[in-house]
């Protein structure tokens, strides 16, 4: 295991948190702030892995509860020696321990001191993971980054809920650090806490004194207004170690990244330009794109002026459209490809600015676009 920060910092803005630094795993370095694409099921949907380098994708997520269920850990492990050649990814990945999908699968699962009891969301059968059980799942995968198993709190939850959630998140994250073996694989603590800056300060204290290769925010970005979830970063973000990366869980929008660097968050995951790209929404540096609407219909230009994706590069408006309205599986691809650029090339340029010190200026910039003012 690892005890040496993997994080390094490259450049601080001198005006706000924003950083950018570099992290180094068993399969590489990845610049931060990054975007990581989610590969739920050992793929992210509707692109190709040579797609994803393609639009500057550096780190993808796996997700432990599902490849654990299907098509399990040990054939990806005895077969394929790992998630990276299974999948025909040769880059750091990314696995989530599976807490979270738990948490959305409540009706389905009982949590208790020593793990999660839950029944399949696919036949139904019983199944159980314990922390030390998403440590051993996450090493057969082979996974750069793990994640410790964690309990999410829903929004709202009172106080008593919370603290109680936290502090077992507290207990189960010790026995994932316990039972890492040498891998070289990192360990990534995750803070919850609630809505509850008090409880957020208490997780984060109790994980650095166990000892993390980094550190995520988690339970965010479920249901709260965005100034609750901006207050909670404030509250948050700076008691992390600045030696170490720091990550904020499942978040989101292009503002929320912004927001989010803005602050010191150096990672993020979301499934949205990916989901939005397969109902029809692509993100742009000017607004959103609804591209079944008729406005589009005879419209020949691509999606976004300013993107060189090849999407952009080769495809209009109607087009898309027309592949959307015939429900034709290329149009996922293509608004897939759009979405995720799009995401990678914002994170670029979020770098860019910090590594040049205008990261407060490109930010006013970034809103003045888009018709904003600022969250």
């Amino acid at each position: 295991m690892s005890f040496n920060s993997p994080y390094t910092l490259l450049h601080q803005s001198s005006q706000c948190p924003a950083r950018c630094g570099q992290v180094a795993t068993l399969h590489g370095t990845f610049n931060t702030p990054i975007f990581m694409p989610v590969g739920t099921l050992a793929t992210v949907k509707a692109v190709t892995p040579e797609n994803l380098l393609e639009l500057g994708a550096q780190i993808i997520l796996g997700n432990t509860y599902h490849l654990f269920i299907r098509p399990g850990h040990e054939l990806i492990r005895s077969v394929f020696g790992g998630l990276h050649k299974f999948m025909h990814w040769d880059r750091p990945i990314l696995t989530d321990s599976g807490g979270f999908q738990i948490f959305s699968l409540k009706e389905l699962a009982k949590i208790t001191e020593l793990g999660a009891e839950f029944r399949s969301h696919l036949d139904g059968s019983k199944l159980f993971l314990s922390p030390e059980k998403a440590v051993e799942v996450q090493e057969a995968l082979g996974s750069d980054i793990m994640m410790v198993l964690d309990t999410c709190i829903p929004y709202p939850a009172s106080y008593d809920e919370a603290a109680k959630a936290t502090a077992l998140t507290s207990r189960w994250a010790k026995r994932c650090r316990d039972a890492q073996a040498e891998t070289g694989q990192l360990l990534f603590g995750i803070v919850q806490g609630g809505m509850y800056p008090e409880l957020r300060r208490q997780s984060a204290e109790e994980l650095i004194d166990i000892g993390f290769d980094g550190y995520a925010l988690g339970g965010l970005s479920v249901g709260e207004p965005k100034e609750q979830m901006h207050a909670m970063l404030d509250a948050t973000v700076h008691l992390l170690p600045d030696s170490h990366a720091k990550y904020l869980m499942g978040v989101g929008t292009p503002e929320d990244l912004v927001e989010g660097v803005f602050r010191g968050v150096d990672m993020f995951d979301c499934v949205m330009p990916t989901r939005n790209a397969r109902n029809g929404m692509l993100f742009t540096s000017s607004g959103r794109v609804v591209i079944k609407n008729s406005c589009y219909r005879e419209d020949q230009g691509p999606v976004d002026e300013r993107c060189n994706c090849y999407t952009c590069r080769n495809y209009s408006r109607a087009y898309l459209r027309h592949l959307f309205q015939c429900n034709e599986i290329l149009a996922y691809q293509l608004n897939s490809i759009h979405n995720l650029h799009y995401y990678c090339s914002l994170m670029a340029e979020m770098r860019r600015a910090i590594a040049e010190d205008r990261f407060v200026e490109w930010r006013k910039g970034f809103y003045a676009q888009r018709g904003q003012s600022y969250y």
